[in-house]
């Protein structure tokens, strides 16, 4: 009946739980883009920077293979040939030396005929048309650099090649003394530079962003569940509740104008049933003269009696007073209670005991109305235990509140029925009205008190009352 309304109060928090959980993978899948650009843009900076760092390798090595070994060379033996020994080891020395602790794989030297005359390698020495496309673009004086690669397919695609490696074309040329201007170009230098640590350095810092970013998005998913969880239970739970409270609202609303429709034809009835009875009570004087074991007059009068209390117990309910507070002792209230049923109590085999606490408290109550709510309890108890048995009443104070316990031996009430006790002409007897634990609810909570209604572990009901020491007591 309820899920309907439900549902639809949760409709709009619904729509943002979506929202949240796609704005999650949105914001997911930008870092992975967004790490994956990075990565890509540090590749290219540290291609750059290895550009920069050969060019400025290039032309250190430029100057100083001009400066000690060219000069040298051509004055001592008047041309450069590297096939001699001598002048082979000079130039294998100044080019080591220049490159030491600089991280160069591999340095060719071309002569002017794409011949490579010197190398780290010495079997490329006397090599021809190794330089190509960039061999001849550094002859003509420009500089050219080219990236090689080696690896399978996945691997050049995530960025961790195999091997990778940049390769860099500069022309050798002469210098002018005290000149910027520099002279012809007498060959071409190649070096070498591996980059595969750098790209692997960067591969696992792109990993680290991923790795990070996918934890990151994972706490942030379960504290969006728990949030979202959490959120739709309370807004489930109040609006259920306010469903409940609006079908209580609407219930006693009912029971209002059950209530004052009930009171209104009672007090209707309660005239005429007056005089129904006290005309049969003089119509059984007379009757008795004539035929005494005529009974039709006592049957008027008995069932007259039953049908009075029975719209005293509705104008109780529909019109309940209010107490006039006046200090009271409870166990006096209930020594009266007793007293008037003691007939009743013998009749039915019943032997009530109480034990009352020492010094206790008075309090400020209607002893009229809490003496009409012990009363409707201990009848309960009665009829509750037809075979007969015991019913003991407690007295205790203390916390700025007297408590009366009533416990009988009775069958007790089963599980389904507690919870509609205290619904109104809710009854289980065959001749009664339902309203007399409702109408006793009212009057203890007319006092400020409490009552709760349950079953004794050893078998039997017990009711429980608090009611307060309102302030005036003595």
């Amino acid at each position: 009946m309820d899920i309907k309304p439900v549902e639809e109060k949760t409709k709009p928090f619904r729509l943002v739980k979506y929202f949240t959980f796609s704005s999650l993978i949105v914001i997911f899948a930008g870092t992975i883009v967004l790490s994956m650009l990075n990565t890509h843009w540090a590749r290219a900076m540290q291609r750059q920077k290895s550009e920069d760092y050969a060019l400025l390798l290039l032309e250190n090595l430029n100057h100083q293979v001009f400066m000690q070994f060219t000069i040298p060379i051509v004055l001592k033996y008047g041309k450069i040939q590297l096939r001699q020994r001598e002048q082979f080891e000079r130039l294998d020395k100044v080019v080591r030396t220049t490159l030491h602790s600089f991280k160069i794989d591999m340095v060719n030297i071309y002569d002017l005929n794409n011949v490579i005359s010197y190398s780290f390698n010495n079997e490329l020495v006397g090599k021809k048309n190794l330089g190509g496309t960039a061999y001849k673009k550094a002859l003509v004086g420009e500089v050219v650099s080219k990236q090689i690669q080696r690896g399978n397919f996945l691997q050049i695609v995530l960025g961790i090649p195999k091997k990778s490696r940049i390769i860099t074309f500069a022309p050798l040329r002469a210098e002018r003394p005290l000149s910027r201007i520099t002279g012809p170009v007498l060959g071409v230098v190649e070096i070498e530079q591996d980059l595969s640590d750098e790209y692997r350095t960067i591969f696992r810092f792109q990993i680290l962003v991923i790795s990070t970013s996918t934890l990151v998005m994972f706490v942030l998913l379960l504290v969006m569940i728990f949030v979202v969880k959490r959120g739709e239970n309370i807004i489930e739970k109040r609006a259920r509740e306010r469903l409940r409270l609006k079908e209580q609202l609407a219930r006693a609303e009912h029971l209002s104008s059950l209530g004052e429709m009930v009171a209104s034809v009672s007090h209707e009835i309660r005239n005429p049933l007056g005089i129904i009875r006290s005309s049969a009570e003089l119509l059984k004087k007379k009757v008795t003269g004539i035929d005494p074991s005529n009974t039709i007059p006592d049957i008027i009068v008995e069932e007259s009696s039953r049908l009075n209390t029975i719209i005293t117990d509705f104008l109780n309910y529909a019109r309940p007073k209010s107490p006039e507070l006046m200090p009271c002792r409870i166990e006096e209230i209930v020594e009266k209670n007793i007293s008037y049923l003691s007939t009743q109590l013998h009749e039915a085999g019943c032997d009530v005991e109480q034990d009352y606490d020492p010094g206790l408290t008075e309090i400020m109550g209607d002893s009229a109305m809490l003496y009409q709510a012990f009363l409707n309890i201990l009848i309960n108890s009665i009829q509750a235990m037809p075979g007969g048995g015991k019913i003991n009443i407690r007295v205790t104070s203390g916390d700025d509140r007297v408590s009366v316990l009533f416990q009988d031996r009775g069958m007790g009430i089963s599980e389904d029925l507690l919870d509609k006790i205290w619904d109104p002409f809710f009854t289980t007897k065959e001749k009664g009205t339902g309203l007399g634990l409702i109408i006793v609810k009212n009057i203890i909570e007319s006092h400020g008190g409490r009552i709760l209604i349950g079953n004794r572990s050893d078998g039997g009901a017990q009711v429980k009352i608090d009611l307060p020491v309102i302030k005036g007591a003595n």
